[in-house]
Order: structure tokens, then sequence, then C-alpha cells
């Protein structure tokens, strides 16, 4: 039977929240918050290139129950999680904590640094976000609490209400996610879950940090996103997410500017010719490109023509695949297979090295494509992968 991955509802979530927070805990909690995961349409690995990326925010989302406490401490429990992790906040640093609890008391720890006051507290989590997918189950975690730290009475935070406010949220998560957890990511996924809106594409300038929202209604257009969870699993934390960032950064300290973004189309094969190596110059290059294929993508958006944008797709995932080495076989048989179904374009999504692959499929054709999928990855003797269909939804709250 082929697996779907469906969102739940806002009051499903909440429900299972509660739920969970009172499985383990005495009482009530002062309230349930929640964040998206994300997937973005095109622009990998460019954010921390200072480049552009357009993420939309998914409708599947984290669910966060949580009561303040008195004594310093932070006490979580999920549902995908055995037991209870628990840690004195005061001890919380980097390198001094580990686990997935990591990722929310790190954002604690960031808004403290920030200046801000977050005491302790019990807290019960719930997800719909597929973990290890490419969809940013982490940034949602993150994020989901950040609002909650932001929100919950008697704490002091940024205001979760105004844009400069989920800025400081957005910064404080990174720096969980960076600093805390050890995941050396740029910052779109956290952007995605706290800035994004619903019906709409977030185009991120890494550079500077402006977004510029772009309405993206694929109903309207007749066209559907179907999101492939390989159920190849990936993981930020293994090194090779780093050694790719620190290439880049190094090709930039070579080029004497400050990030990749700065290297224009123009400039690109003089950039490539300055660099000492091939590993060097096949990172630059798919960087410089891929920035290229955003402002592309986002001109076809504006003027109307999202059936067109299926070329940029193909040759993002093409990028990926060849010059920055980060894709896998279950994600190209994804990519390939979508495309042989029919549809318009496909790539991975994601941090690579497993995950999720996207298709933009005409509407209607999600079951046909899904089958073909199904069949290439049991013809390549791979498991199962799982589908959802993507809609832009909103940001955190």
């Amino acid at each position: 039977m082929r697996a779907t991955v469906h969102a739940w509802t806002e009051d499903e979530g909440a429900a299972q929240a509660r739920q969970t927070f009172a499985g383990t805990f005495i009482g009530e909690p002062d309230g349930v918050w929640s964040a998206p995961g994300r997937v973005n349409l095109i622009g990998e690995h460019t954010d921390y290139n200072g480049g552009l990326c357009l993420p939309i925010a998914l409708p599947h989302r984290t669910y966060v129950a949580l009561r303040r406490t008195d004594d310093g401490a932070a006490r979580l429990v999920s549902e995908r999680e055995p037991g209870v992790w628990s840690a004195e906040l005061d001890a919380v640093a980097p390198g001094a904590v580990q686990g997935w609890g990591a990722y929310p008391v790190g954002v604690a720890w960031a808004l403290e640094q920030a200046g801000h006051r977050v005491g302790g507290f019990d807290a019960a989590v719930a997800s719909c976000v597929p973990y290890g997918s490419g969809l940013s189950s982490s940034a949602a975690l993150e994020c989901a609490f950040a609002v909650a730290f932001a929100d919950a009475p008697g704490w002091t935070g940024p205001d979760a209400g105004t844009d400069s406010g989920r800025v400081e949220l957005v910064d404080a998560s990174i720096r969980a996610e960076n600093e805390i957890a050890g995941a050396n990511t740029g910052g779109m996924d956290q952007a995605a879950s706290l800035r994004a809106r619903e019906g709409h594409a977030l185009l991120l300038d890494c550079r500077d940090g402006s977004v510029r929202h772009i309405p993206f209604d694929l109903t309207e257009a007749g066209l559907e996103l179907l999101v492939i969870d390989t159920k190849a699993e990936h993981s930020l934390v293994d090194g090779q997410y780093a050694q790719r960032r620190a290439t880049c950064e190094a090709a930039a300290e070579t080029l004497e500017v400050p990030t990749l973004r700065e290297i224009s189309p123009d400039r690109l094969d003089g950039a490539l010719a300055a660099l000492p190596d091939e590993e060097s110059r096949k990172r630059v290059r798919h960087v410089v490109t891929e920035i290229e294929r955003v402002q592309q993508f986002v001109a076809l958006l504006d003027a109307g023509r999202v059936h067109e944008v299926g070329h940029l797709m193909d040759a993002s995932h093409a990028s990926l695949a060849e010059d920055y080495e980060v894709s896998c076989a279950e994600l190209d048989v994804a990519v390939t297979a979508a495309r042989s179904a029919g549809a318009l374009g496909a790539r991975m999504t994601g941090g690579g090295f497993g995950g999720s692959a996207i298709a933009l499929i005409e509407a209607g054709t999600g079951e046909a494509v899904s089958a073909t999928v199904e069949q290439a990855f049991a013809d390549a003797g791979f498991g199962a992968p799982a589908f959802l269909t993507a809609t832009a939804a909103g940001p955190a709250h």
C-alpha cells in the first residue's frame, strides 16, 4: 500500500501535543505552539553562500505544548523519542548537550545570549513533519519552541507578531542548530518556518536577510507539487554538509569576495580559472548557476508562467548531482521516474545525501506518477518511498 504522509489539522496537532504532555507531566501546559517544515522549490546550498533561495512552508507542522517552570531545568518529551530528555539550562553551551533536546534548549540559550529571558520549562512535542526526509524537521522543532519562548507570558523575547521580531527568532534558531546541535547549516529552513506566508513562496536573500513573498497557487494553474520521501535518511551532522560549506568559504577567500554571491555569471569563467582544484571549481559553479536559476524561476512566476519552470528544476538537480555531489541513487531514481511519468520538472530538495525529491506535475496525475516512482524503487531494490502533496502554508505561531 502506498505510503502517504498527511498533514494534521491544527486541532489534531494541538490535541496530540496536549495528550503527549498529559502522559508525562502533571497539570496543563500554558499553551500549544507550532511551526512548519519546508520544501525548497529551488536554490539549494546557496543560503550559506549569501545567495537566493525559494522555499515554501509545508502544511506539515511540529506542535509544542509547553509550561513554564521556576527550577531552571528543561524537561522534554516527544512521541517520537523514548523517555524524558532533560538538562539544566545554565549548563547549556556549545558541545555540552547531546540528543534531540539540543535543538529546543539551544534556542533558549541563544535567546538568553541575545539578552532575553527564558526560564525553565516542561514541554511535549508532536509532529507530522517526516524525520530525516530533508523537509526541515529540525527547523520546525526549533521554530515551534522559538515562538513559544517569545509568546509565553512571564518571559521576555522578540515580538513574534512583527517581521523584525521573527528575524531575531530566526537568528536564535540558526545559532541553536549551528552552535548547540552542531549542524553547520545556513538559515533558509528557519526563515521559511518563521517568515513564510500562506499561498506564497518566500524569496529569501541570504546576503541581507530581506524577503519577498511571491504568489504561488499551483491549484489555480492546474498543477501540483509532489514530494517523494525516498526514505534514504540523511543527516546534516555527519560532516558532509560542513565539508561543502568549508569548501565554498575557502573558495570565497581565494577569490577575495565576502561570499560566492559576489561572483556573477559573467565572472564565473574567470573565477573558476583562479581556483586551485577541480572540487572547488565544481562547488562554485553550482552555487553561481543555482543563484541564477532562482532568479529565472522567480521571473517566470512573476510573469504567470509557472508551467515553464520545469527545466530549471531539472538543471538544478543535475548541478546538485554532478557539481555539488549531494544526490544519491534513490534521489536520482525518484527524479528520473517522475519525469518519465510526465512531471514537468523534478529535483532533489534539501541538503541532500538522501531525503526528498519534488516533482511539478499536472493536477490529478499524482497517483500515476507515484506508482511509477514506486515501481522504479522496487526495480532498483530500494525500500518503498512515501509521498505527500506540498501546498504553500503559513508560518510558525
